[in-house]
């Protein structure tokens, strides 16, 4: 009996990648780059299952493609903002995640971010590199304070609560927004439940850890960088979209807010107009999972969740379980 066929849409670390070997017959995207449509259509014509990313988008186009034997598509990743979950379902086919896993790298990430626009970090790195250094001086690269500066955290989930953790090292206080209060929250961590309005507001950093939604798309956009302090910092590390980076743009130039620190952005690996050139924000390539131990443990629930599902089994983590109900009653 021949074996199943699995497609990795992109490299993931070669510890998954042998694991799923064991059990099925395994193509790897050679190249290190996104697929086009066009390509991921091909590839996964007469796949049985498949791991992809974020860049991947898993539209009903490219489930048609892939052919009806195709039962579950693992994204290497926490956000699933890339499948069409609708289609996905009425198509009897699992959409799986990696939460949980990424949590710890993400908020430390996040913490960097702060601290390293805060203190103006790249900016003066760079400066040394150039050999413009000329020797100390008292106002040099001044930033900010984090110690007892509010922290505003928008979407209060496992990598916000893994942040206001950090942030209780620097004495951080705690201020949040959610779809509703979490008493337990407050009492470990003094934290305050405020509205967007208010958060915006008060916040000396805003780092954003909602969900990519239509009511989360331009959370943070014009109205809302104008109405932050013209001291307040954002971060940025959840998803691209949740903040208008034309806006932010012109908001840094014009001094409405005192820097921002990137991890992702609307049109990745695209950045809006101009925004390189502002010295008052840090800009990474989208890294806040890249840890060895983290990349690996989400390599492990793709491969697991893929494991199970072409076994009958139900998976780990399902962002459909319609599907699941659908296939039990069947």
């Amino acid at each position: 009996m021949s074996r199943k066929s699995v497609y990795v849409t992109r490299a993931i670390p070669e510890e998954n990648i042998d694991e799923l070997r064991k059990h099925f017959d395994v193509e790897v995207n050679p190249d290190d780059r996104a697929l086009s449509k066009d390509e991921l259509k091909q590839k996964l014509k007469g796949r049985h299952a498949a791991i992809s990313l974020l860049t991947d988008a898993v539209d009903g186009d490219v489930l048609d493609a892939a052919g009806p034997q195709l039962r579950i598509v693992a994204n290497y990743a926490v956000g699933f903002n890339n499948f069409d979950v609708a289609g996905a379902t009425q198509r009897n086919v699992v959409l799986t995640n990696t939460p949980g896993v990424l949590d710890d790298a993400t908020a430390t990430h996040t913490m960097t971010l702060l601290l390293a626009t805060a203190r103006r970090i790249a900016e003066s790195d760079k400066f040394v590199r150039d050999g413009k250094w000329q020797g100390w001086a008292p106002m040099f690269f001044v930033g900010l304070d984090v110690e007892r500066k509010n922290l505003g955290i928008a979407g209060l989930g496992r990598i916000g609560k893994a942040v206001a953790k950090r942030a209780r090292g620097f004495d951080m206080n705690i201020i949040y927004s959610d779809v509703k209060p979490d008493a337990d929250f407050e009492k470990a961590f003094g934290a305050t439940y405020v509205d967007k309005d208010t958060l915006i507001r008060e916040s000396d950093f805003l780092t954003m850890h909602v969900p990519l939604t239509d009511e989360t798309r331009h959370y943070i956009g014009a109205k809302e960088l104008k109405a932050m302090k013209k001291t307040a910092v954002l971060i940025n590390a959840s998803r691209g979209p949740v903040v208008d980076e034309v806006a932010l743009v012109q908001a840094l130039k014009n001094g409405e807010i005192w820097g921002a620190g990137l991890d992702v952005f609307e049109d990745e690996p695209k950045l809006a107009s101009g925004l390189v050139d502002l010295p008052n924000v840090v800009v990474v390539p989208h890294i806040a999972s890249a840890t060895p131990q983290t990349r690996i443990a989400m390599g492990e629930i793709a491969v697991n969740n893929i494991i199970k599902v072409l076994n009958g089994q139900v998976p780990d983590t399902c962002v459909n379980p319609e599907v699941l109900k659908s296939a039990a009653a069947q």
